[in-house]
């Protein structure tokens, strides 16, 4: 394993040489990551932006394009065959048909290739003609970077941390009682590992429906063509000291580091390591609806997804990054329009707070960060009522039902987040179980039906703003 880390290493810094020459002499190309955790919004993202970029009468932000030095934009084939394309026309067609509804989530890593013709400013605008430069949009979901945690820790201390975070949790007493069951079991058959690893898989969907963010393995909630593999069937278990060799805490371990070097690895060494401009989708509304712990839970997973960002902390990490880093990374807080405009500075706070530990603490070499509040689609309109004598600043839109049809129309008015950030994160650090200042509701709304002009994009909100943050100044 240590002689192919070596050989890996080796492979990079040939790849990042390659990319720099290709780069500097011919078309350049801009490898954009999104991820984010669940509801966080990626497919919509992805989807709107590559429509506005496309179409971008509502890209004014986007300084290449109000200078108008875009010429034009196109989409070409992907450049890796391993990978599946990213399907931006049904994604599309979902969100601006007769019958508008939300795309099918991320599931699986895909890609997609978007290339820009721009002229270049300044002094050389009349000496060279328009040159092209590829954006090449990488969709993966953001449980898969909380795997990176995993590839230092023993099985024992895995166990250990989420048995820890598990029993303080109800969603957690079925798999507890499980495992109780297998302790210390000294002869085993597959359906008793089987029945194992699902009591976890059913946690961890609980946790993720209760509105927790630490789910790992990133793959339990999306095993794809892997579902049922060994190396996704295990869970933790109480350490033993002396556990028998053929025992299944010892089957357990065993599979625990096939999923580090068969699934985990792979992704960082194939796909991450090769992105230089990332963006970090955040349902914190969602977060803040569910209460002071799920806000607490999501502050701590954040820390440990930005762990991939500061590759000194992980050594096979710094052997893959060699010649390589993020150069942007973009923090947004989705759903900017489930508030009137009044309160998107406050929601920009609360997410800047909500990584601003890890930020901090992460030494991103160089890398210039960003955080803001914004929305993909908007969905909503806004409009002030009146209620008991005071005005309420709300939005209105179509509800989405329990089964994923239209509703009726309604307004919400989800409560006044506080300008202090503090005044969340400090009861979350301390473990309420409610809010005692305030009440933060949140309904489900469908995608609006649109009607576009010629050169229209999909309404959003200050998605230009994340384009210029993220490729502007390669325009």
């Amino acid at each position: 394993m240590i002689i192919g880390d070596i050989a890996d290493s080796v492979a990079r810094q040939v790849e990042a040489v390659g990319d720099t020459v290709t780069g500097a002499f011919f078309e350049p190309v801009i490898r954009l990551g999104v991820t984010g955790l669940a509801r966080a919004g990626k497919t919509v993202f992805i989807t709107s932006l590559v429509a506005n970029l496309l179409d971008r009468a509502r890209m004014p932000g986007l300084l290449a394009q109000s200078e108008g030095r875009i010429v034009s934009a196109y989409l070409q084939p992907q450049p890796d065959d391993t990978v599946p394309r990213f399907d931006y026309e049904t994604h599309l067609s979902a969100l601006t048909g007769a019958d508008p509804h939300w795309p099918e989530s991320t599931r699986a890593i895909s890609e997609l290739r978007l290339s820009l013709k721009v002229r270049p400013r300044g002094l050389l605008s009349g000496i060279q003609g328009p040159r092209v430069v590829h954006l090449d949009i990488v969709d993966y979901p953001g449980e898969w970077l909380l795997d990176l945690g995993l590839l230092d820790r023993s099985f024992a201390e895995w166990s250990e941390e989420m048995l820890a975070r598990l029993r303080g949790r109800d969603e957690a007493a079925g798999f507890l009682a499980v495992m109780a069951d297998h302790a210390g079991q000294e002869e085993w058959d597959e359906p008793q590992a089987q029945a194992l690893a699902r009591a976890y898989t059913e946690y961890l969907q609980a946790a993720r429906a209760a509105g927790y963010s630490d789910l790992t393995p990133g793959r339990f909630l999306l095993p794809g063509e892997m579902a049922g593999s060994p190396a996704l069937t295990f869970a933790p278990m109480t350490p033993e000291d002396k556990a028998p060799r053929k025992g299944l805490w010892r089957e357990m371990e065993r599979r625990f580091e096939a999923y580090k070097s068969q699934v985990a690895k792979p992704f960082f060494r194939d796909h991450f390591a090769r992105i230089d401009r990332q963006v970090v989708l955040v349902d914190a509304l969602g977060a803040i609806h569910k209460g002071p712990r799920a806000v607490e839970d999501l502050r701590q997973t954040m820390a440990d997804i930005l762990g991939a960002f500061r590759p000194g902390r992980n050594s096979f990490l710094s052997r893959i990054l060699i010649g390589q880093r993020v150069e942007k990374i973009l923090f947004a807080a989705t759903k900017a329009d489930h508030l009137h405009h009044a309160q998107h500075g406050a929601l920009a706070g609360i997410m800047q707070a909500l990584v601003r530990d890890a930020v901090d603490r992460a030494q991103f070499a160089g890398a210039e960060t960003q955080a803001l509040a914004l929305a993909s689609l908007r969905a909503t309109v806004e409009e002030t009522l009146t209620h008991q004598g005071r005005p309420l600043e709300c939005v209105r839109g179509t509800l989405l039902e329990a089964d994923g049809t239209r509703g009726r129309k309604a307004a919400m008015y989800p409560g006044e987040l506080p300008e202090d950030p503090a005044r969340l994160l400090n009861p979350a650090r301390q473990g309420q179980e409610a809010w005692l200042d305030g009440e933060y509701d949140l309904m489900s709304f469908a995608p609006a039906l649109l009607r576009l002009k010629p050169g229209e994009g999909p309404p959003h909100i200050r998605l230009d703003r994340a384009a210029q943050f993220l490729i502007g100044d390669r325009l």
